[in-house]
């Protein structure tokens, strides 16, 4: 399991999007990025807390190795393209490098896929030349068609990111869901990147993502730039099998 977490640690979004963090919370999260065996890809944090994390990565003297990602539409893909927009903007002006943007997933449900179109394409254009994940909520989606067609609008829309899931429902990450993801962008011919969010909690976990992407995508998707795990326990798990720390006993946090 060594070569896996060696392989997954710079992978990682390492993420935390509950209500009750702080300040003293994401200054934390940041200083988990500083390990002995390299950093994760990114932190992602709630956008009212960018300027925190973006002063705390400077004093790690992290800020041109971990990017800063946050979250727009969340949890439930529910806003207005306008005010999505309006989200994505001032993210970017905070300081955020990238955007997890929730697909409006319960209007899809409904029959309804202009929303989706309309809403993705919008923040395409606030967000031009920076990192746009879409999180598609696959576990809501439930069907693999659904979640093919949730994904193929993502695509058409400009995404760089197709994403599982914002870790808030009942089933987030699965492998089933994954394949279906990952056979639509490779249909599509298009170097669009995966990230497995919810749920990811072992090196092993992550292994079967890795699997996927390898025997779906191919070897050139397993970088930075085109595979990403959104988690925060799982790094705990990484450093222990890489020889750093004791291993985790409480991995309650769906991230």
């Amino acid at each position: 399991m060594q070569d896996i977490a060696r392989m997954v640690l710079p992978l990682l979004d390492l993420t935390s999007l509950n209500e009750t963090d702080s300040d003293e919370d994401i200054r934390r999260l940041c200083k988990r990025a500083q390990t002995a065996h390299g950093h994760p890809a990114a932190v992602c944090v709630f956008p009212h807390r960018i300027a925190v994390a973006r002063t705390a990565l400077a004093e790690l003297g992290l800020q041109d190795q971990v990017r800063i990602a946050t979250v727009v539409n969340f949890p439930i893909g529910e806003d207005s393209a306008d005010d999505a927009v309006e989200q994505v903007r001032n993210a970017l002006l905070s300081g955020a490098d990238e955007i997890d943007l929730v697909f409006p997933y319960r209007a899809l449900m409904a029959g309804d896929e202009r929303v989706g179109y309309h809403l993705v394409n919008r923040c395409r254009q606030a967000s031009s030349g920076y990192v746009l994940k879409v999180i598609l909520e696959t576990g809501e989606l439930k069907t693999p068609e659904r979640i093919r067609l949730a994904s193929q609008i993502a695509l058409d829309s400009g995404a760089d990111f197709l994403k599982t899931s914002t870790g808030k429902v009942a089933v987030n990450a699965t492998p089933e869901s994954a394949r279906v993801v990952m056979e639509t962008i490779r249909d599509s011919g298009r170097p669009t990147g995966f990230k497995a969010a919810g749920g990811i909690r072992t090196t092993k976990d992550a292994a079967t993502y890795v699997d996927l992407a390898r025997e779906i995508l191919g070897e050139q998707w397993l970088c930075p730039e085109r595979l990403r795990f959104g988690a925060s326990g799982l790094l705990d798990d990484l450093l222990h099998q890489l020889g750093s720390g004791a291993r985790p006993v409480n991995l309650s946090s769906r991230y």
